[in-house]
């Protein structure tokens, strides 16, 4: 009996032995597989917003003309500085919808065929891109015409997301005015007297890009009684169109060494930064640390 308990003994010992073995071994092949797979593994595309303002005047801004001489000698001083964000996708503020166009456009443009209008689009994205030798620019905006959107149709009653017409009509204006003194970050809507890098130091800072968001907040407050035209806007068209922007940037993500600059309206900075941040997906880059001349690499 004795011989037998220790022969089982040593059975044990040899079987925990070889388990220990086993798991050792197992245990080298996986920190070797880490070794080799975990830096891959937890590497990922990394996007820039570049929040901007619209170069053009859209929206009502005021803004020079960026084809004079200075403007231009500021605008290639500003790119110079971008390149060292070293993108390899620039993606702009445009509807997918006019893609083939916008290609077109700047397809003359390496050619030297094409003459750069105000906006931000030609005058910092194409620059940039035919800088680096990119072959493609990328339009990831959602911004359909009404017959275009299949959600709301010709039929939609646009009095419904009217949020400026309702509260001229309400006696609501109040919400429709910033709350800034002239002094603050988010006041000026003059960039005449602005440098293009100051304009872009100013609208990239997180205190004016947080000050922004909020004022669609207050447009939300819009409405009376069973009326709410400014959350309707905010809930229907401002919030799903930069939700779909931030799916544009994931159509164009094709690997985890994309580094993607987005130049886009400078309102939109807060909501697709928030998107791309949650979605645990990418690795979000201020482009404050490109600006600053005293932070180059």
């Amino acid at each position: 009996m004795k011989a037998l308990v220790k022969c089982q003994f040593h059975l044990m010992t040899l079987f925990v032995a070889v388990l220990l073995t086993v798991g050792t071994v197992s245990s080298d092949n996986q920190t070797n597989l880490s070794t080799e797979n975990v830096t891959q593994m937890m590497k990922k595309p990394t996007i820039m917003i570049l929040g901007s303002p619209h170069l053009a005047g859209w929206g009502g801004v005021k803004v020079d003309d960026m084809r004079t001489p200075k403007r231009q000698a500021e605008l290639q001083q500003f790119v110079e500085q971008l390149i060292r964000f070293k993108p390899t996708k620039i993606a702009v503020e445009a509807d997918t919808r006019w893609d083939a166009k916008l290609q077109a456009e700047y397809n003359a443009y390496l050619k030297d065929d094409f003459q750069l209008e105000r906006h931000e689009i030609h005058q910092v994205g194409f620059r940039l891109a035919k800088q680096m030798e990119h072959s493609k620019i990328y339009c990831v905006d959602y911004f359909p015409s009404r017959k275009d959107d299949p959600i709301f149709g010709d039929d939609f009653d646009s009095d419904l997301t009217d949020y400026r017409k309702f509260a001229k009509t309400h006696g609501q204006e109040h919400l429709l005015s910033l709350p800034f003194n002239e002094d603050s970050i988010g006041a000026k809507d003059n960039l005449v007297d602005e440098s293009i890098m100051d304009m872009y130091l100013r609208l990239n800072q997180p205190e004016w890009i947080h000050s922004i968001h909020k004022e669609f907040f207050r447009y939300s407050r819009i409405g009376l009684g069973d009326e709410y035209p400014g959350a309707n806007w905010f809930g229907l068209q401002w919030y799903p169109r930069n939700l779909k922007t931030f799916v544009n940037l994931t159509r164009i993500t094709e690997s985890a060494d994309d580094r993607i600059l987005l130049i886009i309206g400078a309102a939109h900075t807060f909501l697709i930064q928030q998107f791309l941040e949650e979605s645990g997906d990418y690795i979000v880059e201020s482009p404050l640390k490109y600006l600053k001349t005293e932070d180059a690499d």
